[in-house]
């Protein structure tokens, strides 16, 4: 079995020395390893690598999931088709731990790998299996897809990671002195705790919660007598549950819980501090809810030669390395769509996961405008879309595969699939505009924006998530004015759709191609306004700060 020693390879600085254990069902570590699906992974990938720089005493707890969360195929029509194939991973390392979960009543075995720190450059993180060949098939077929559309797997997905990661730690004899669950998924952890020092208290001294989605839908929750069934609450009755937790009705709010359990919890900017307050903040026996913001990594995003040329105030150099970097995505574009893009005409990109509230045919919205929009000469446009739709979420993926029929025939805009960490960065690096138009208040932080600033792209958005932290009209980005809180949704989309117009056609565009200056100033106080607030080692410190030590 594995020395606890061998696990960090470093010495944690003493401003770090306490111990936490990070519980996510996701992390974006590297593309060599296919364990997220988004947003979520995507930070908590950039918390691990910045946790790393800083020589931080924390260490994440995931799972290994053998068909990743879904490849992004096309069919004959060249239309997106999600495929499972199976993935394998030399570079992790065996254990040699095999331990036994309770799953609907029955010994489930999990084996533990390790991600390595120097691997990566990332905080150690243990990766959870049940496809070992002790179990029976429907055993093994746990921790095969992230996410996966049967509610039964679901359920014991997060069995295996709260629980089965807390049983681990008990192995290694590693006693965190907080347990951070990022996200609900992780909350049969709570009831495992509970069980050990039987102490409602004494669990809430040693969990934080981190949540994530204003969407009410986003919030995972089940009855109460199936998680019963599929054992969950770990020892505990249904009774129990709702007497020490202060709960009614018939249905067990994973967020809920969390915040029950939790000494402390936060959203993810400020704006979704304030939405998870209100949305929570009716419910009794719930933690404080702070702000801690998104933030990512900028060793692993930022391109070097161009943050390099931007610090030194090197013009020239600027837009030599943008039109390289833009090169190397439309590579790309002409692999998958067959279509050449010109690195001297303006590029906007839109990607990101796709959800139907982040609106990616919002420039769709008006055809005729659209059209205009294309087809200007004096201001020429080029347009890629990318993202991963959940792979059962069938209206998300007609929305999808509908761009990709609309934009086909036009040769300067392209759909692109496969969207991981590589082509993200890609995309990041290769644009000059970063285009975020969510309906308000429903976007949590949006990350990608923060990575997008620090390689050139500037930031072209609703002022929803982390933006109002940010963005300074014309200054270091550029915002779309939101319609009015009281409008109908219908008549919100239609006044947002125009409003996006009408700020590319009237200031985007004439600023890139007629004071190109300002556009490079633009740029450059985005680069520098973006770092440190909105760089990773802020947020890993501020964790410890806020939440760890507080």
């Amino acid at each position: 079995m594995i020395d606890k020693n061998e696990i960090f390879g470093y010495e944690p600085d003493k401003k770090y020395s306490k111990a936490v254990a990070y519980f996510s069902m996701e992390f974006a570590i590297d593309q060599a390893l296919k364990i997220y699906s988004g947003g979520l992974g995507f930070l908590a990938g950039s918390h691990l690598r910045s946790a790393y720089q800083l020589k931080q005493n924390l260490l994440g707890i995931g799972m290994l999931w053998k068909y990743g969360y879904y490849d992004q195929g096309r069919d004959r029509e060249a239309l997106m088709k999600p495929e499972f194939i199976e993935k394998q991973y030399s570079f992790l390392q065996d254990t040699g731990i095999v331990f036994t979960v309770q799953v609907h009543d029955a010994p489930v075995h999990v084996k533990a790998w390790l991600l390595k720190p120097e691997t990566f450059g990332s905080a150690p993180l243990f990766l959870l299996s049940t496809d070992v060949p002790e179990n029976d098939e429907e055993s093994r077929s746990i921790t095969r897809y992230l996410y996966d559309a049967n509610e039964a797997t679901r359920i014991a997905q997060s069995i295996v990671l709260g629980i089965g990661g807390a049983m681990l730690l008990d192995i290694l004899k590693m006693e965190p002195e907080v347990y951070h669950m990022n996200e609900g998924h992780s909350i049969p952890l709570a009831f495992y705790l509970y069980a050990k020092f039987n102490n409602l208290d004494e669990v809430k001294k040693r969990v934080v919660f981190t949540t994530h989605t204003p969407e009410m839908a986003g919030n995972e929750e089940h009855s109460f007598g199936m998680l019963k069934d599929m054992s969950l609450f770990y020892h505990m009755q249904e009774h129990e549950v709702k007497s020490i937790l202060g709960l009614e009705g018939e249905r067990f709010n994973y967020t809920l819980g969390a915040l029950k359990f939790a000494r402390k919890a936060n959203g993810v900017s400020k704006i979704h501090g304030e939405v998870a307050r209100h949305m929570w903040g009716n419910n009794t026996g719930i933690c404080e809810i702070i702000s801690i913001t998104n933030a990512q990594n900028k060793t692993y995003w930022a391109d070097a030669i161009l943050d390099e040329a931007i610090t030194a105030n090197k013009d020239e150099v600027i837009i030599s390395r943008k039109k390289e970097l833009k090169q190397l995505l439309f590579k790309i574009v002409a692999n998958q769509c067959g279509k050449l893009f010109n690195e001297d005409v303006l590029t906007i990109v839109w990607a990101r996961r796709f959800a139907g509230y982040k609106r990616a045919d919002l420039l769709m919205y008006d055809w005729d405008r659209f059209l205009k929009l294309l087809e200007n000469t004096n201001y020429p446009v080029q347009i890629i879309w990318a993202g991963k739709p959940y792979p059962g979420d069938q209206p998300s993926i007609d929305l999808f595969n509908s761009i990709i029929t609309r934009a086909r025939p036009f040769a300067n805009c392209a759909v692109l699939t496969g969207y991981e960490l590589e082509l993200s960065a890609l995309l990041k690096k290769g644009s000059d505009v970063w285009l975020n138009n969510p309906r308000m208040y429903r976007e949590a932080s949006g990350t990608s924006g923060m990575a997008a600033a620090m390689n050139g792209s500037i930031n072209l958005s609703l002022p929803d998530g982390w933006v109002p932290e940010f963005a300074n009209d014309q200054k270091n980005s550029f915002i779309i004015k939101p319609a009015p809180d009281e409008l109908s949704q219908e008549e919100r989309d239609r006044q947002e759709a125009l409003t996006l117009l009408e700020t590319l056609e009237n200031i985007v565009l004439p600023t890139y191609y007629s004071d190109p200056q300002k556009w490079l100033s633009i740029l450059k106080k985005a680069a520098a306004d973006v770092v440190p607030q909105f760089e990773a080692g802020r947020l890993a410190n501020e964790y410890y700060e806020k939440m760890y030590n507080a």
